[in-house]
């Protein structure tokens, strides 16, 4: 039978299947932070039950974290007790902890991968939606709820209906200009934030072989906005050369043996797929976002479209265009902007920094412009300034700020404030997602870095 990448790691994983239900899958790693976790571990607690393999459990502090004077106590209550919590629960249960202050903290997403707890062919779940960047390395990786964080503890199982499958293939050369970022956002333009509802998404074709991990890790970060509820992309040499010698990979023999497998963890030639979607990688432009849904993308020098054009109910259509003081048929280039966000578990690794100061070099930041630049981990962090591109940032008026999920989302200090226009690098743009009345953008590192050096949306092409 020819399986697709999906089958292969999915079934292999399955200890107990219902009939005319969901199966039970065992998962191999299971990420925590302080938001989730809280009433999980109560629940353990209540019914006097500890965390069945600890070992396999790993905890970080990053969405109510500060990135400015993180030394200091957290001002917020409810992020402090919530911080607080975490460091309690994972000490009483045996877990490793990596809280503020500590060399491997960062955001979930971003230091999984960085020490190697992120492997092909594993099922990783996390209490947090973008929990699908982990697919980048052919594993099956998807957000839970908190209900499913102390199942997942208690049982190292989780019950889950097998998704559909669904292959989306993109082949061709990227033009200047367009990032893996780019990419994920012309995706999600063409399908909607609904489009892959329902379906598991494995991307294949050249446009997603040529692209590096990092790359790789925007584009299935991104799989839920079309509500996917995860991509994946099979496991090549990039993924073997990026996991080797990490703290957490194989070592020596079980290296071999592990190596073995993970060469087989590919979709075999003639599998059946639910549904398969191609693009031409030649036709994405750099992209930014202009309504408050991932899916409401245009190439950065279109026209806003009409509404009668779109899919959905125009009325939405309408209403989202009026909360970002938008109209149709306008053009973005030449918007003012007000604040810059580069960071995230989404565009917050060392290659987004790098192409974040390909454009500013040995140019100034808007006066108009708030910045704020934060790094996923302390690994990025040294890594900002060991290649000097902290020097490049500074020299350039612009400061870095310490790890964390920052201005993503409005849980911690980092909220942009009502009315004012975010060019952000993040995965969501709701209403509200960066701040009440908050008016988000959403684009690649590149974007992201010609609206700080000119104040306005800008194509990056013309800085490149």
């Amino acid at each position: 039978m020819n399986n697709t990448l999906f089958d292969k790691v999915w079934d292999s994983h399955v200890v107990h299947k219902i009939n005319d239900g969901p199966d039970v899958l065992f998962i191999d790693r299971h990420m925590v932070h302080e938001v989730t976790s809280p009433v999980a571990f109560l629940g353990l607690k209540n019914r006097g039950i500890k965390v069945l393999f600890p070992e396999k459990t790993f905890a970080t502090a990053d969405h109510n974290t500060p990135t400015i004077n993180q030394h200091l106590p957290v001002k917020d209550p409810l992020s402090a007790n919530q911080l607080k919590a975490l460091e309690q629960n994972s000490k009483e249960h045996g877990i490793s902890y990596w809280g503020l202050g500590h060399e491997k903290n960062g955001i979930v997403h971003v230091v999984g991968p960085e020490y190697g707890i992120t492997q092909p062919g594993a099922t990783i779940v996390c209490g947090d939606s973008h929990t699908s960047t982990h697919g980048a390395f052919g594993a099956i990786a998807f957000g839970i709820g908190t209900s499913e964080v102390e199942m997942v503890l208690s049982t190292q199982c989780i019950m889950q209906p097998k998704p559909k499958k669904m292959r989306i293939t993109i082949n061709g050369n990227l033009n200047i200009g367009v990032t893996p970022k780019d990419v994920a956002l012309y995706i999600i333009s063409k399908l909607s934030t609904s489009g892959a509802t329902g379906y598991f998404v494995e991307y294949s074709g050249t446009v997603f072989s040529n692209m590096s991990m990092e790359g790789r890790m925007t584009v299935c970060n991104l799989s839920i906005e079309m509500g996917a509820r995860g991509g994946m992309i099979a496991p090549d040499e990039k993924t073997f050369e990026y996991i080797k010698d990490r703290e957490f990979t194989p070592k020596n023999e079980d290296w071999n043996k592990a190596m073995k497998y993970w060469s087989t963890l590919k979709t075999d030639e003639g599998a059946i797929f639910d549904k398969e979607i191609e693009f031409d990688g030649c036709k994405i432009n750099p992209m930014i976002t202009f309504g408050t849904n991932p899916g409401m993308g245009i190439g950065i020098s279109k026209e806003i479209p009409n509404a009668e054009n779109q899919e959905g109910g125009v009325k939405t259509y309408k209403k989202s265009l009026s909360y970002m003081d938008f109209e149709e048929g306008q053009s973005m280039i030449g918007k003012n902007i007000d604040f810059v966000f580069l960071g995230s578990c989404t565009n917050g690794r060392i290659e987004d920094f790098r192409e974040f100061t390909k454009i500013i070099k040995g140019k100034r930041k808007a006066s108009n412009v708030t910045a704020w630049l934060v790094p996923g981990s302390h690994k990025v962090e040294k890594a900002i300034k060991e290649e000097g591109l902290l020097k490049i940032l500074n020299e350039s008026g612009f400061e870095l700020r310490e790890p964390g999920c920052s201005a993503c989302l409005a849980m911690n200090d980092d909220k942009v404030p009502a009315g004012k226009y975010a060019v952000s690098t993040s995965n969501r743009n709701f209403e509200g997602r960066q701040g009440p009345g908050s008016r988000t953008l959403l684009a690649s590192p590149l974007v992201a870095a010609a609206a700080a050096i000119t104040g306005k949306i800008t194509d990056p092409r013309t800085l490149l």
